[in-house]
């Protein structure tokens, strides 16, 4: 690297250590920050001459970050940004910090990916989902496809690795050269309803999909999941065994295992990496406190939380609403979950717009307590099982009060 990158790089490596030793996070934003001040193409350094796969979609793009890396470790050394700072200044962060490897899996906001694509020249980039996030700052969701798409046409040497079950997805990777296909199911449909093409509506039958319009349909996947495993192009099945709960993170491990094999990864191989993984940043994380067992969940739009209580079991769970920032200041979307699965169970509610998520509740007939705090909330639970389902800012929060568990 030139000096001034070299000089950059220290600068970003020795200020996110002092971020950790503070006591102020995990330095991955600070530290690639301040790198990119001193070097603007920091990014760009650190990324030459390491075969590199970017991982974007609106949701499981943290989980499918870290399998990913999991998997490609058979390799060698990855660098990674597993904590899930996404956006550049996390990138070069954890690059930064890495040193020389030969591969990087890093996770990326979608907002960010044709700038990404541009800075690291990736080999693999992974499309997950697109739905909608932060309705008060985020682009529409057929908006984002299309960004996508043009950041694609502007690389055709990039393998893409795409969900073939959403459609909006399909619609961005189609024009692509090089695209292999994965089926990971969708649960959440009411984002892709109408054809990005031409306007037309889209319709289903169990798996398939395809536009009444025009010719976007469904394509042909490579990878499947199947019970309990993952089918490979080959036909050959792979049971997956994870330590993360419900189905969504086995259609996490397909996608993870796809792009492992654009790196020469052999699904043999890999598969026994990904059961190494048994939280991801504080996701899915099980604490033991004061004889309840806390198991922590994030859920940060309505499509994430549709999925999360799949992952819940039925015992008593807390449920934390924030509107910062990071969240997005809208509480609107909560009309779009359906909190009906909670029925039956004893439900804590907190955070700071706690009375959003109570009307919320109250108009899904769905009981409820407020608590104060979350102590408050393990005070209240009985012995066993706490489910703790949190947006984003709200679960920062809960994480921080169990000392920052990964």
């Amino acid at each position: 690297m030139p000096l001034r990158a070299k000089v950059a790089s220290s600068v970003s490596r020795t200020a996110a250590a002092l971020s950790r030793a503070a006591g102020r996070g995990d330095g991955s934003v600070i530290g690639g920050w301040i790198g990119l001040k001193i070097d603007p193409d920091l990014l760009a350094h650190l990324s030459s001459g390491r075969a590199i796969a970017l991982v974007s979609g609106t949701n499981g793009k943290t989980t499918t970050t870290r399998l990913t890396a999991a998997a490609m470790q058979v390799l060698g050394p990855v660098a990674t940004n597993s904590f899930g700072a996404n956006m550049p200044t996390g990138h070069t962060s954890a690059l930064a910090k890495a040193g020389a490897t030969p591969y990087a899996v890093l996770e990326v906001d979608e907002h960010y990916l044709a700038q990404v694509i541009d800075a690291t020249e990736p080999r693999v980039v992974a499309l997950l989902n697109l739905s909608r996030d932060q309705l008060d700052r985020a682009k529409e969701v057929a908006m984002m496809a299309q960004l996508w798409r043009t950041a694609l046409a502007a690389h055709p040497d990039v393998l893409v690795v795409a969900n073939a079950d959403d459609p909006m997805v399909v619609w961005a990777a189609e024009g692509s050269t090089h695209i292999t296909w994965f089926s990971a199911g969708q649960r959440w449909h009411d984002d892709s309803w109408v054809c990005p093409e031409c306007g037309s509506p889209i319709e289903r039958r169990d798996a398939q999909w395809w536009c009444t319009g025009c010719p976007l349909r469904r394509p042909q996947p490579q990878w499947t999941v199947e019970d309990d495993g993952v089918v490979d192009p080959t036909g050959a099945w792979h049971l997956v065994k994870l330590q993360l709960p419900g189905t969504v993170n086995i259609g996490n491990a397909a996608t993870a295992l796809a792009v492992a094999a654009q790196f020469g990864v052999r699904p043999l191989e890999a598969v026994p990496r990904l059961a190494t993984v048994s939280s991801v940043a504080g996701r899915y994380a099980q604490v033991d406190r004061d004889g309840r067992n806390i198991r922590l969940l994030l859920a940060k739009n309505p499509a994430s939380w549709l999925e999360a209580f799949d992952m819940a079991e039925e015992a008593p769970t807390l449920l934390s609403i924030n509107a910062r920032d990071p969240d997005g200041l809208d509480t609107s979307w909560l009309f779009d979950v359906d909190f009906a699965p909670l029925r039956g169970r004893q439900v804590f509610i907190t955070g700071d717009r706690a009375y959003d998520l109570a009307v919320r509740l109250e108009v899904n007939d769905v009981p409820f307590r407020h608590v104060s705090t979350f102590e408050e909330a393990v005070r209240a639970a009985p012995p066993g099982r706490l489910e703790v389902i949190a947006n984003y800012t709200a679960f920062q929060d809960i994480r921080a009060e169990l000392d920052r568990v990964n």
